[in-house]
């Protein structure tokens, strides 16, 4: 009798993890860009801001979003963090547009406003780092986005010929 329950219990145990296998094998992460961030009134000293995320889901189900972790950081330090979870669904082969509102932090950005006034930079790196929960048995999903910010405001063009002018 205990044999027969142990082989019933293996088999349980067999057929729960081949059908979790199945659930979604093809599950492409979806991409998430940084659109916007436009600073909001505040009503204290540490300022809001509104951050506008593209979201394009390239799988053919929908992503019902539980909620959203997130943060930015500016040259090393962690300016903005926010959570969200009154999230729209995002259609399978779709895309959408998301706002969130992050708190700055206002030790790091006094800190980071001294580096940047001391080191004179001609550019910053940003990191935008987030935590999106699918719910249910799906992943959970991070992104990433890392990149520069020139601040010379300088682009760089070919330096012109210089030809001699032809003699006289």
């Amino acid at each position: 009798m205990a044999h027969c329950n142990w082989i019933l219990v293996l088999a349980f145990m067999v057929l729960t993890f081949a059908g979790c296998a199945t659930l979604n094998p093809d599950f492409e992460t979806p991409s998430v860009n940084v659109s916007t961030i436009r600073v909001l009134p505040s009503n204290g000293i540490a300022p809001r801001f509104e951050i506008g995320l593209h979201i394009v889901n390239p799988n053919r189900t929908a992503l019902k979003l539980q909620g959203i972790a997130y943060s930015l950081k500016i040259d090393g330090y962690k300016i903005l963090t926010g959570v969200a979870n009154d999230l729209p669904p995002i259609d399978g082969y779709g895309e959408d547009d998301v706002i969130l509102i992050a708190t700055t932090s206002l030790l790091n950005g006094m800190r980071l406003f001294a580096d940047l006034i001391s080191a004179q930079a001609d550019t910053i790196t940003y990191a935008f780092d987030a935590k999106l929960d699918l719910g249910g048995l799906m992943p959970t999903v991070h992104i990433g986005e890392k990149g520069e910010i020139n601040l010379s405001g300088k682009t760089r063009q070919p330096l012109p010929e210089h030809r001699a002018p032809p003699p006289s």
